[in-house]
């Protein structure tokens, strides 16, 4: 097989059902174009500031969130990991606390990403929400070309082949 231009691919995980099938799309990428894997989880404190401010939570209670969005944090980057070594791919994770689509970004150009993988957009209610939406900021400031996985079915499928 040829040698890629694609090296190093980073997925984003992001606690929904369906960022599992864009892990295993990502295995399946990086073991077909041999690249580095990264599986990257970002604990989003502007979410829980927003939420605070709003007055939905007091602090103590954001700050019982965040600690579980963690923990969930670390289950899915534990996971992602298990279905690519269990492909003979071997995965990095990141787990970090911050604004999600500015550290993704960071990461992407400090990793020298060549190709970010992400799951479905959720539906939007109105365009603010898209506007506001954590991925769809990726989608339009990211400089790499970026995979989105729509389709759980083929996407296990595929991880399936390898």
């Amino acid at each position: 097989m040829p040698e890629s231009d694609i090296r190093h691919i980073i997925v984003y995980l992001d606690g929904s059902e369906t960022c599992i099938s864009a892990s295993q799309y990502a295995t399946y990428l990086a073991k077909n174009l041999n690249a580095k894997l990264t599986a990257i989880y970002i604990v989003d404190e502007k979410i829980l500031e927003d939420l605070v401010k709003a007055r939905i939570f007091f602090k103590e209670e954001a700050l019982d969130y965040e600690f579980d969005l963690e923990q969930d944090g670390k289950r899915y980057l534990s996971h992602a990991r298990e279905l690519a070594r269990a492909k003979g791919v071997e995965m990095d994770v990141i787990l970090l606390k911050g604004e999600v689509n500015k550290l993704v970004l960071e990461k992407v150009s400090e990793l020298e990403i060549d190709m970010l993988v992400v799951n479905e957009f959720e539906e939007f209610t109105s365009r603010k929400d898209a506007f506001y939406d954590e991925k769809e900021r990726i989608l339009r400031r990211a400089k790499v070309p970026i995979v989105v996985v729509t389709d759980e079915d083929k996407a296990r499928d595929a991880y399936d082949s390898i």
